[in-house]
Order: structure tokens, then sequence, then C-alpha cells
């Protein structure tokens, strides 16, 4: 698992896709939070949160985690590798969970330069002693348990493709539905039927962690669709590997 782990953060460094996608999230985050005017713009409202961010990150990394998911098994069916890589004497779970931990840290290693924003924040904005750097720190990790699911369904929107932007594009539609999607659909109904409909779909889990809170119920949510993707996963690498 960990050869296949580190395999993976090597082809990642090797092209251009983890730094594009580090550069882009940083840039497209610290223009909202910093420059561009509008209601994530710290300078014009002056507050000393970076609640922006946690409300902007989601639809970035809808479009960033599955940009980095997408070659993962599509791009090894494509060049013929994967009946190799799955020939040799480790499980499916290893050679999934060694791609998906891949993922993950790159989703980390995107976060942290945005541990700048903090600095900035005690720095330059006049309501800096009123941070709630708890709450700052929930929400991180918040982003963290979000851009883990999304590497789950990127994945395993990589196992049934052998093109790399048909699984990017099922990943972000996947990705969506599960943000919104849900939500959305549960809005059309009442009682019961929207109350499970709201619960299965990210946002309503993300709203809570986004605002500090960490919620058992809600972590058991993140970590359970986790485990459901990577399951599916390798299932279907079990059927047309």
């Amino acid at each position: 698992m960990f050869a296949i782990f580190r395999k993976e953060l090597t082809l990642y460094f090797s092209t251009l896709t983890g730094y594009i996608s580090g550069g882009l999230f940083f840039l497209l985050s610290a223009l909202a939070l910093w420059l561009l005017p509008g209601w994530g713009n710290i300078f014009e409202t002056n507050t000393a949160s970076l609640a922006p961010l946690f409300s902007l990150a989601p639809w970035l990394f809808l479009v960033l985690v599955p940009a980095v998911t997408m070659r993962m098994f599509a791009e090894e069916r494509r060049e013929g590798t994967l009946e190799l890589l799955l020939s040799r004497p480790v499980s499916l779970w290893s050679v999934v969970l060694g791609k998906y931990l891949a993922s993950v840290t790159l989703v980390l290693l995107i976060l942290l330069p945005t541990l700048l924003f903090p600095l900035f924040l005690h720095r330059y904005v006049a309501s800096a002693s009123s941070i709630d750097f708890g709450a700052m720190w929930g929400s991180y990790f918040g982003l963290l348990l979000l851009g883990g699911v999304y590497a789950a369904v990127g994945l395993l929107a990589s196992t049934f493709t052998s093109n790399a932007v048909v699984s990017f594009l099922l990943a972000v539609v996947g990705c969506v539905l599960l943000y919104v999607g849900l939500g959305e659909l549960g809005r059309l109904f009442a009682g019961a039927t929207q109350y499970a409909l709201t619960s299965l779909g990210i946002e309503e889990h993300y709203r809570s962690i986004r605002r500090g809170v960490v919620d058992s119920r809600d972590l058991l949510y993140f970590l359970s669709v986790i485990f459901v993707c990577l399951y599916a996963a390798v299932r279907v690498l079990r059927r047309r590997g």
C-alpha cells in the first residue's frame, strides 16, 4: 500500500497536476478574500473570519479534486498497466487505499498554503483580536473531510472508464450530486422524505462543521461515504480488472 502511495505522490509532483491544483486553489482563494470586491473580501467587511474561504472552497474542490483523481485508474486501464498492478501480490484494498491516501495527502498539501491567511488576518484586520481559532481549525478539519469525500468519489469514478476526461466529468457530477443535489431534491418533498434526502447530502453535515462544531454524527457521515465509495471501487475493480 505504501509503495503505491509513494508512487502516486511522485507521479503528482513529476507533472504539473499537483502544482497547478495547489496554485489555483491558493490564488483563487486569495483573490476572493483579499482583492476582489464582494461578500468575501475581508478588508471590506473588516471581520476577522475565514468563513468566506470555507464557503468558497467546496466549489473550488468540485473541480480541483476530480482533476487530481481522474487519472488514478483510468490511465492505468488505458495504458494496460492495471492488469499488471492487480496481478501483484497485494490486495485490491491495498491498491485502492494507497491511491486514495495519496489523493488525500495532495488535498492536505493544497490546503497548507492557506494557513498564511490567519497570519494576514492577525496583521492587517482591525478586529483580528477576535479571531476564533477553535472554530477556524474545526473548519479546516471539515474542509479536509470534504476533500476526502470528493477524492473517494473521484477515485470511484476513475474505475469505470479508461478515459481520464470521462472520469473527471463523472466525478464532478457525483460530487455536485452529493454536495447540493440531494439537498435540493429534498426541497421537493416534505416530512421524512425531505429529512432523509437532506441528511444524505454533504452540505447539511459540512455546514455545522464549517461553524467549528465537530459532531460525531457528521464525522460518522463523512467516514461512511468515504468507505462506501472505496468499497464500491474495490468491487468494480474486482469485476472489471
